[in-house]
């Protein structure tokens, strides 16, 4: 009798972990599948931007990028099932890396080529072969896209903070009509004040100018970044601060120094989101911005895609790649504090 319990108990224990691979298996192949469609494109774009307009070569390349990262993707799941601690996953996961480096660099490097980049160091368009003129530098670009969206981040910040504070802290009249009114700010569509947003900024003097788009961006950008802010707010106890204004510190001095490091995930989150908005935006420079010295990345690469003779994709190409990395390299520095928006909403 004791014998057959024991048998069953093995079978189920066998059952459960069959189960729990082939759940995690099915998740894995799930996000795979859903991933690749994403993935592809910028691929595609990456290719495109380091090789000669042939009309082949750059599908040669994509495949080629395609199967080594298809390769790594399954050594690196091979690895995550079978590594036996940590480091030693950490290990190999670098050795994946490397040999995808050597491996790309041999099999994909002889197909390369560095002249749809010209741009970066030739701002002549006509050299580009685009037809309408001659754009300014891109570094002119990238610099006015920096201020634009560096600026617009600290804006939102400043101001967002604050007021998420005192949505969270301080028992004001009408507090729950505020958040209403932000909540339906934050739902209007904005291109209905397109026409409104222009005239205004022409009798502040605004119109053509990096701060004036910047103002509107900001407007428009403030009640998400304030609910998200409240939710963090919300998750910090008010214990804490009351017992540092028990033991004489202001009320000032409490939000400076007790609350705010509790919030500094939602602050980067914040300022992440709001750099991101910035740098992207191409709607409202377009329409509010008229001086080609004022142009931003967005811009940049409208024009260098207008062409009466056939727009150049390697061209394009490479300017999305120019325009991607910053972007990239930003959402890797901060994507720990990006996923801790959900642990702040639920929090709240």
């Amino acid at each position: 009798m004791t014998t057959m319990n024991t048998v069953d108990w093995a079978r189920q224990a066998a059952r459960s972990r069959w189960n729990r691979v082939g759940f995690l298996a099915s998740v894995v192949l799930f996000l795979t599948l859903v991933s690749i469609p994403i993935v592809t494109p910028y691929l595609w774009l990456l290719a495109i931007s380091f090789t000669h307009r042939d009309g082949g070569s750059e599908y040669q390349v994509l495949w080629r990028l395609l199967t080594i990262a298809a390769l790594a993707y399954a050594l690196l799941l091979a690895i995550a099932w079978r590594a036996r601690t940590e480091q030693h996953a950490r290990r190999l996961r670098w050795l994946v890396g490397l040999a995808a480096l050597l491996v790309g660099g041999l099999w994909v490097a002889p197909e390369l080529t560095f002249h749809n980049y010209r741009f970066l160091w030739n701002p002549d368009v006509q050299a580009t072969g685009v037809q309408s003129g001659t754009l300014p530098s891109v570094w002119t670009a990238l610099g006015n896209s920096l201020l634009f969206a560096t600026g617009h981040t600290v804006l939102v910040t400043v101001l967002a903070v604050p007021a998420a504070y005192a949505l969270s802290r301080l028992g004001f009249r009408r507090r729950e009509g505020v958040l209403k009114a932000l909540l339906l700010l934050h739902a209007f569509p904005v291109m209905a004040l397109t026409v409104a947003i222009f005239i205004q900024l022409y009798w502040m003097g605004l119109l053509n100018s990096l701060w004036g788009v910047m103002l509107v961006m900001c407007a428009l950008e403030l009640p998400f970044a304030i609910f998200v802010m409240k939710n963090f707010f919300d998750g910090v106890s008010w214990d804490i601060e009351m017992s540092a204004i028990t033991d004489g510190a202001s009320r000032f001095q409490a939000f400076r120094l007790v609350v705010l490091p509790q919030v500094t995930g939602g602050i980067i989150a914040i300022a992440t989101f709001a750099f991101l908005r910035g740098w992207e935006e191409y709607i409202f420079v377009r329409t509010l911005l008229i001086d080609s010295s004022r142009m931003t990345m967005s811009l940049y690469l409208f024009w260098a895609s207008q062409d009466s003779m056939g727009a150049d994709s390697g061209l394009i190409a490479a300017v999305g790649v120019v325009y991607i990395l910053p972007v990239l390299a930003l959402y890797l520095l901060t994507q720990q504090y990006l996923t801790q928006m959900s642990v702040g909403g639920i929090k709240g």
